[in-house]
């Protein structure tokens, strides 16, 4: 099934956070965030050469609008994740498949369509409850902003993965969208950067293994968006959000091997929980589908929001 892309797209991504956790204290996300988007464009580039693809595109636009709301979805997150306790961070963040499902959910309600998936809805609402478990969230009063800023930047995930989901269905292949969404990335981190320090620092001094890191997170983060936008492009929408919470489980173990984190039996059971909530996410939808016997209309087939509702 296509959506078990996620799975692959949350372990890369997980590193990459590992990434850009022991690099934040060399670089700031604005390099961070450059370097991400040249090791991203060369990739790419690289990749559709030797495939014989073309990076021509008749929908700029969208790509443009794509690569917006996700660039300004990253950087919020890792500005509250700077601001933020990591747990209370990454919770915000993840609230994307929650905002995915009330996005999909509006639709249906407006459209008056009657097949909003509540099986599934209700797995992204226990899986966020084991998020909320395993990291526990908090933050004090005078981190409200940071707060509203993580917030935000979920929100503006959940619309950026439906913006995946939109450029697939319109016959747009993963490598020309990851191109995109990692160009516009190198060109926000440089505009970022000349804005902090009045130059661009391409040559910051680096060592071994600062070099090593940014490379690891341009590399990890590009692998992980080919197979992001692979599961959205092509697996049910709901179930991939929901299987994006197993970047949480990763995290997790990432902590405990690399920083000696110890998980109370509430993290546990909030794994668990996690778990649990993907596989019967998984469950449903391929029962779901082999119970299905009408055929979509066209313009059905080529709404990516329509064919979820």
């Amino acid at each position: 099934m296509q959506s078990l892309w996620m799975l692959f797209a949350s372990f890369a991504f997980s590193i990459m956070g590992v990434c850009v956790k022991l690099a934040s204290s060399t670089y700031s996300v604005a390099e961070i965030v450059t370097w991400r988007g040249i090791v991203g464009v060369l990739f790419m580039a690289g990749l559709t050469l030797v495939r014989g693809g073309t990076l021509r595109t008749s929908l700029p636009k969208e790509h443009l609008s794509r690569g917006i709301v996700g660039v300004t979805a990253l950087s919020l997150w890792f500005y509250s994740i700077g601001k933020l306790p990591i747990a209370t961070g990454m919770t915000l963040n993840y609230m994307a498949p929650i905002w995915i499902a009330a996005i999909l959910f509006s639709v249906g309600w407006w459209q008056r369509q009657s097949r909003f998936e509540w099986g599934l809805a209700t797995a992204i609402i226990c899986s966020f409850i084991g998020v909320t478990l395993l990291l526990r969230p908090a933050f004090h009063a005078d981190q409200w902003f940071a707060a509203l800023v993580g917030l935000v930047s979920g929100v503006l995930s959940a619309l950026a993965y439906l913006q995946v989901k939109k450029l697939g269905q319109m016959g747009e292949p993963e490598y020309r969208v990851v191109f995109y969404f990692s160009l516009t990335g190198l060109i926000a981190g440089i505009v970022g950067t000349i804005a902090g320090k009045g130059t661009m620092t391409w040559l910051h001094g680096h060592t071994a293994k600062g070099f090593a890191l940014l490379l690891a997170i341009g590399v990890t983060a590009t692998l992980a968006q080919v197979a992001m936008t692979r599961a959205y492009r092509l697996g049910r929408t709901l179930v991939t959000a929901n299987l994006q919470y197993s970047g949480i489980v990763f995290s997790s173990i990432w902590g405990i091997l690399i920083w000696g984190d110890v998980l109370s039996w509430l993290g546990w059971l909030g794994i668990t929980v996690i778990l649990a909530s993907g596989i019967a996410a998984t469950y449903y939808n391929t029962r779901n589908i082999g119970a299905r016997t009408e055929t979509p209309s066209i313009a059905e087939a080529n709404d990516p929001i329509a064919t979820e509702v």
